[in-house]
């Protein structure tokens, strides 16, 4: 085991001069005047600080992998704009150097998801940003949140095609709509034992409508924040802005 001693140590409730004590790879006991029985490593940190690992709530780290170009750009589908039924852990590339590089600067966790070009984007994910080499052994919390997006990224996305929804008022009907027909399928599916249909972006948006994880917002402008806000209140989901 390690003792780090007389450290400045940042807690959510308070800052106070103490102790962590570290047995292997988890953290054992935090506190002052710790006294651990057994052979322990002991090193006085006085005059450094101790922070809990920080979490990046908002990133792309994984998906729009660093320094590789196209090869590695995986956070958007150009062609849809409502994909909810995406999960951003099928394109997470653990060896991304933009997890080395968090974890270099205190980030322990990162909320990762897809990209903003659509309105409706996918399912996003919380994963450590160290440890194995396969995703799914290092997450935290699978799926964290809808990514949905209103304003500039849609409209240009959509508009240089030259179709729907290239508009703010398209982006809002278009979710207004899809969540209306994804509410039918989730009572129908509740209402009947022999219901047999199968829709995976119902079903991926079914978690919000329950309100098990939060649509997590992407807007530009105050009018779009205004718009999320409507929305919720009409369709009754957590929102992150």
């Amino acid at each position: 085991m390690i003792l780090l001693k007389n450290g400045r140590i940042h807690t959510p409730e308070e800052v106070f001069i103490g102790d962590v004590l570290i047995d292997g790879k988890k953290i054992k006991a935090v506190g002052k005047n710790i006294k651990p029985k057994g052979n322990v490593e002991v090193h006085d940190i006085k005059g450094l600080n101790l922070f809990p690992g920080f979490i990046d709530a908002h990133s792309h780290v994984g998906i729009f992998q660093e320094a590789i170009g196209d090869v590695g750009s995986d956070g958007n589908e150009w062609v849809d704009p409502v994909t909810p039924n995406l999960r951003a852990i099928d394109a997470i590339y653990p060896p991304d150097v933009g997890f080395n590089d968090a974890l270099k600067a205190g980030i322990t966790s990162v909320f990762t998801g897809p990209g903003s070009a659509n309105v409706i984007g996918g399912q996003s994910v919380v994963v450590k940003t160290g440890g194995s080499i396969i995703v799914d052994e290092r997450i935290v919390k699978n799926p964290a949140g809808m990514k949905m997006a209103l304003g500039e990224n849609p409209k240009r996305v959509y508009g240089d095609q030259k179709r729907s929804p290239a508009t703010r008022m398209a982006n809002a009907a278009l979710i207004r709509d899809t969540f209306y027909q994804a509410r039918v399928y989730m009572e129908k599916k509740e209402k009947s034992k022999k219901f047999n249909e199968y829709n995976s972006k119902y079903e991926a948006l079914i978690p919000v409508l329950k309100r098990q994880i939060p649509v997590r917002g992407h807007s530009h402008r105050s009018d779009d924040i205004a718009t999320f806000i409507r929305l919720r209140d009409e369709i009754g989901f957590k929102l992150v802005i």
